[in-house]
């Protein structure tokens, strides 16, 4: 029968079962010498990230067509002849400047005869003035005076008008079209003679569906892109909101300006609308940061040299980014790479910090 649990063996060797006997070997606990904690061992190599705060806000995106800010089709308010172009196709024009001159003989003929007339109306106004305290003239007859020479100063009036009617100016600055009448073309009312467009500021016209309503207003920022540039991006802001919805389609017609100062914008280009709306600051951390276990998502947070696994609540996503509502401050630092090999309390090796 051997000796008693505890006692030397023969030969005076100790037992190396007995722990915690002088010259005994550690005892070996789930494979970690001297049977640490759960999470100690070696270091997982990591990159983790500061969280911070960042401008967040929902897209709405659209389909719209440029306008000019002011434009208008130069015609003529009566049948004449045109008598001088004083444009160059596609040139900037200023405010009244003259585009077109028409005959204006026959005007300059009626003004001629309109003054006359007044002329001699007035003649008349003053004799009758002169006679009418002594009673050498009726009272009817002194009305009849008056009412010709203000008939007269109408014609007159009117005289002016039709020749201003045969000078055709710029009613605001901008840049005209192409010309489509010669010198010497009779053109009648309505005849379109040029194109002229203010484009110094692009509107931009998109319908948006009703139940994003609430969410419209003026001053919300919105960004346009053209096929044209594509690496460009126009921005601006919303100006109006239309007064109906539209009964077919469900939505609401939405206007923007964008200023357009090099004139890069065409009026009648095809853009690409997102308006931004709901805009405020949030935290927002890598998509690949999240750790998803069935319907939850957490994180690791990276505390004293350790990862922290936490759970958080998620927002508003992006192609490689997500909101955190709840979960996370600013100011901490969560691995954005290296989660898979991750335990709770773990110690971790941070490869390259991004702040």
């Amino acid at each position: 029968m051997g000796p008693p649990s505890g006692a030397p063996s023969p030969g005076g060797a100790p037992s190396a079962a007995g722990p915690g006997r002088p010259g005994g070997a550690p005892e070996m606990r789930s494979g970690r010498p001297g049977g640490g904690p759960p999470g100690a061992g070696m270091p997982i190599s990591v990159v983790s990230r500061k969280v911070s705060l960042q401008p967040i806000a929902r897209e709405l995106r659209a389909l719209g067509t440029a306008r000019a800010n002011e434009a208008v089709e130069i015609t003529a308010k009566t049948s004449n002849i045109v008598a001088a172009i004083r444009f160059s196709d596609g040139g900037a024009v200023a405010k009244g400047a003259v585009l077109v001159e028409l005959d204006s003989a026959q005007a300059r003929a009626d003004l001629a005869a309109a003054q006359a007339a007044l002329t001699e109306s007035n003649s008349q106004y003053q004799r009758a003035m002169e006679l009418l305290p002594t009673q050498s003239l009726s009272k009817s007859q002194f009305d009849q005076i008056v009412a010709a020479r203000a008939a007269n100063a109408a014609r007159v009036d009117a005289a002016k008008a039709r020749l201003e009617d045969t000078v055709i100016r710029a009613p605001f600055s901008g840049r005209v079209g192409l010309r489509r009448v010669s010198v010497g073309s009779l053109i009648s009312p309505g005849t379109v003679i040029t194109t002229l467009d203010d484009a110094s500021v692009i509107k931009i016209d998109f319908a948006i569906p009703e139940n994003n309503l609430t969410a419209l207003r003026a001053g919300l920022p919105v960004t346009a892109g053209s096929t044209a540039y594509p690496s460009r991006v126009f921005k601006g802001r919303v100006t109006s909101l239309d007064s109906r919805i539209d009964a077919t389609s469900r939505s609401v017609l939405v206007r923007a300006a964008i200023p357009n100062g090099d004139g890069a914008l065409k009026p009648g280009m095809f853009l690409n609308v997102e308006l931004l709306r709901d805009q405020r600051n949030g935290i927002v951390i890598p998509e690949e940061s999240l750790v998803p276990e069935q319907n939850r998502q957490f994180v690791y947070v990276v505390v004293n040299g350790n990862a922290q696994k936490r759970e958080v609540r998620t927002g508003l996503r992006r192609p490689g980014s997500v909101e955190i509502i709840e979960g996370l401050a600013q100011g901490e630092r969560i691995v954005v790479e290296g989660t898979v090999k991750l335990r709770e309390g773990g110690p971790v090796r941070d490869l390259a910090a991004q702040t």
